[in-house]
């Protein structure tokens, strides 16, 4: 039985390729284009030369081992890089949220890379009482562009609130200390270490409980060729995960970055 779930899911994403229409595989991939957001560490940024963070490092290592050459290659924001990975100018990204909308031109991993909370941001002195999605309704919001956040929460957030979008975390923050949102959507990490390292912790906050808690993949473009090494690289991904290099590789940057992990036993509670 422990062997027969990886089976399972080697087998699906074996399928997802499969469903790749053939003169897109039958194409040759001379190298895997990787590309990320360049604002989210530690998973992912941009450093000023170079994509860098955790999610990079294990999808460099995955290819490394595979002998498949690769480029790692900054787009610039978000959205663009999406862009890029639909028409299969960028071949993998690494990493982000398995969405419906995503799933229309992304072939995914299955196994994830790390559980990716995602928190409620506020100016200190306008923190508001917070227990679930609905607490959020009738305020002002802001996101990244192109952030997806999964577990229900994209639909709730389309469908119920308020948003906004800018190209940069620091430009929400900004929108923030002005009074211009009520509050900002992102990443626990990538929130926590913006503040931390601009030296803003003080007059911003995290609520709880985080509006979601669910895994950041790998995924390969459907319209590139080098889709065809996706079965390859999740069984290499699975060796990863089953040694520990997985979480050591997200422990190391945390360390780099002096971030305390976010508590992972506190539950989402209920919307």
């Amino acid at each position: 039985m422990d062997n027969f779930l990886p089976a399972v899911l080697l087998a699906t994403v074996a399928m997802t390729v499969a469903s790749v229409p053939s003169a897109v595989q039958s194409a040759e991939c001379t190298k895997v284009v990787i590309s990320a957001d360049s604002d989210y560490a530690p998973l992912h940024w941009y450093d000023g030369k170079r994509l860098t963070g955790a999610s990079i490092e294990i999808a460099t290592r995955a290819l490394s081992a595979l002998n498949i050459p690769y480029e790692v290659r900054y787009v610039g924001p978000f959205h663009r890089v999406l862009r890029e990975a639909e028409s299969g100018e960028v071949s993998m990204v690494t990493s982000l949220k398995n969405t419906p909308e995503r799933q229309q031109y992304l072939a995914y991993a299955s196994v994830p890379l790390f559980r990716n909370p995602i928190a409620v941001f506020v100016a200190r002195g306008n923190r508001f009482p917070f227990a679930g999605w609905k607490d959020l309704i009738g305020k002002r919001g802001a996101i990244t562009l192109g952030n997806q956040f999964g577990g229900g929460f994209d639909e709730f957030m389309r469908d119920n609130l308020i948003i906004e979008t800018a190209q940069k975390v620091y430009m929400n923050f900004s929108k923030l200390d002005s009074g211009r949102i009520d509050y900002l959507i992102t990443g626990y990490y990538s929130g926590m270490i913006y503040l931390n390292q601009t030296g803003q912790a003080g007059n911003f906050m995290p609520l709880r409980p985080f509006v979601s808690e669910t895994d950041n993949y790998i995924a390969m473009s459907k319209a590139s060729p080098c889709v065809k090494y996706l079965p390859r690289i999740n069984a290499q991904l699975e060796s990863m995960q089953k040694r520990g290099e997985l979480r050591a590789i997200l422990q190391s940057f945390e360390t780099d970055l002096r971030i305390d992990p976010a508590s992972q036993d506190e539950p989402v509670r209920p919307r």
